[in-house]
């Protein structure tokens, strides 16, 4: 693929790939960074219609659509509303920093992008709503100076460990016959590494869209893609997710189902309506309205609706995501996925679902 704002893979392409890992499936950004808080908060409508114990939570989210998309999708729609819930939200830039403010006390929940399941695999959070398969990752060049896959050797690549961006990049060298040791590797944030590419100086950048947009932008013609998630979806998943600590997910299922209703529903709404979310997030994050609808593409939104209730094939999601990192190293022991994605709490939100769909 050479152009990441034509990705639109279908769900049958995507799980006919994971199909070929014979793993169970039967059918999007999320990426990780450098911690920002925007402080940012959004609280839901008066639930004073909803028969739920009112419920206010705290949940962090990253500022790109594959994040927040489906989050602030279902509080314009009131559908947490629905359900007693009202939410504040936080922005943040990665996972990691996401989880470590809720092991603080300053949020209760997360979305986070594929590189921060790291985190729930060792224990640290679960996962609590599957909200869709990442498309948004992408090793982006200026063609002037890396012409070809093959011609990173010897080059500055910027990077954000941890992230699905940092696994495409590994795949993409893999493909071109180099290693890691063949680039030299500069940990940025996601921001630093736009600008140092557009202004020249770094060769290459592991990154996700809407950066991509926006480096695509400046480029212009000069703009060169090495590699894809979907380029690599017969090898790889990336899911982003909601999580939140094991302890509060002990002691709050029933609020946790209700909310991942009303993200059920949002993802519904999402699928339908890519191109409102991703207005109605450029006015409520003022964020370039352009750029946002330039990134639609950057997640599997129609297959977060139809695994909606199939608890196998989101376990097969995350069974891949975990063997992606068990390859990279990044995880060193095979872990049952069941102990850290809470299939009782999604049943109970899809019965939910079904009442207020």
């Amino acid at each position: 693929m050479s152009n990441l704002n034509d990705i639109n893979i279908s769900r049958r392409s995507m799980l006919a790939g994971l199909g070929g890992l014979g793993l169970m499936a039967a059918g999007l950004a999320g990426c990780t960074g450098s911690n920002t808080p925007a402080g940012s908060t959004q609280g839901s409508a008066a639930t004073g219609g909803s028969s739920y114990d009112p419920v206010t939570l705290r949940v962090a989210f990253m500022p790109n659509l594959g994040s927040a998309g489906t989050l602030f999708a279902a509080i314009d729609q009131g559908y947490f509303d629905e359900v007693g819930i009202t939410v504040e939200t936080a922005q943040f830039q990665g996972g990691p920093a996401e989880i470590t403010a809720m092991q603080s006390g300053d949020i209760d929940i997360a979305q986070i992008g594929h590189g921060a399941h790291t985190l729930c695999i060792s224990g640290d959070a679960v996962v609590f709503a599957f909200d869709q398969l990442s498309q948004a990752d992408a090793v982006v060049v200026d063609k002037t100076k890396v012409p070809t896959a093959a011609d990173l050797k010897g080059k500055t690549v910027g990077v954000s460990t941890g992230t699905s961006s940092e696994i495409i990049l590994g795949l993409v060298l893999r493909d071109a016959g180099l290693t890691e040791d063949d680039i030299t590797k500069v940990e940025m944030d996601v921001s630093g590494m736009t600008t140092a590419l557009i202004s020249g100086q770094i060769d290459a950048a592991a990154t996700w869209s809407p950066n991509t947009v926006t480096i695509q932008e400046q480029l212009g013609d000069n703009y060169l893609v090495l590699g894809t998630n979907t380029d690599y979806s017969d090898e790889v998943a990336f899911p982003g997710s909601y999580v939140c600590l094991p302890e509060y997910a002990d002691e709050n299922a029933e609020v946790l189902a209700r909310f991942g209703a009303a993200i059920a529903k949002g993802h519904v709404y999402r699928a339908e309506h890519i191109e409102d979310v991703a207005k109605l997030l450029a006015s409520e994050l003022d964020l370039p309205e352009e750029t946002l609808l330039q990134s639609t593409g950057e997640g599997d939104w129609q297959g977060a609706v139809d695994c909606q209730g199939d608890t196998d094939t989101i376990l097969g999601y995350y069974q891949a995501q975990q063997q992606v990192f068990l390859d990279a190293g990044t995880v060193t022991e095979e872990v049952p996925v069941e102990n850290y994605v809470k299939t009782d709490i999604m049943d109970e939100a899809n019965t939910i679902f079904e009442e207020i769909k």
